[in-house]
């Protein structure tokens, strides 16, 4: 196996476990929201506002379809990307999906803790309408999620790689 898609809701730890991944395998690693950026020369909020949600997940689409090109990498993608379109069926003609699956708790944890107000979606929510937003998000996507070839449970990154490795080698 030569491509690896992570999934999950954001926040899950896609980009951290995906540089740790490439780095073992000697993989390159893509960002989808940062290639997506790089090639818009436009933050993804950007992208949301100026175009809409539609318009970012046709050009979400045509980077994925990009990027699954590429051979031995190690592919982050945005949280929805595998909801809309053919895209969770494409990435699992293209490679091995992997859904990093946390609890709605665990998420918020993660997101109140980190960058959170970077992200388009979760401006200014916190607490318990945070909990809520994700819960609702989480249960929309999951039916999308639970489609990943592999799927594993919050661990600590060392043991979430080596799980994954496990698999791709």
């Amino acid at each position: 196996m030569n491509r690896i898609f992570l999934i999950g809701y954001m926040g899950s730890g896609k980009s951290t476990i995906g540089k740790l991944l490439a780095a073992k395998l000697n993989y390159s690693f893509v960002d989808m929201d940062a290639y997506i950026e790089e090639k818009q020369f436009k933050s993804v909020s950007q992208i949301f506002a100026e175009k809409g949600e539609n318009e970012f997940r046709l050009l979400e689409q045509k980077c994925l379809h990009e990027v699954a090109e590429f051979e031995d990498v190690i592919i982050s993608t945005g949280g929805g990307a595998p909801c809309f379109f053919d895209n969770m069926e494409y990435m699992k003609l293209r490679g091995l999906t992997v859904y990093l699956n946390l609890t709605a708790n665990e998420l918020k944890d993660r997101l109140e803790s980190s960058k959170a107000n970077k992200r388009p979606l979760l401006a200014n929510r916190k607490g318990d309408e945070l909990l809520k937003f994700i819960s609702e998000g989480l249960s929309k996507r999951e039916p999308f999620y639970l489609q990943a070839e592999v799927h594993i449970k919050n661990n600590s990154e060392e043991k979430i790689v080596e799980k994954i490795l496990a698999i791709a080698t």
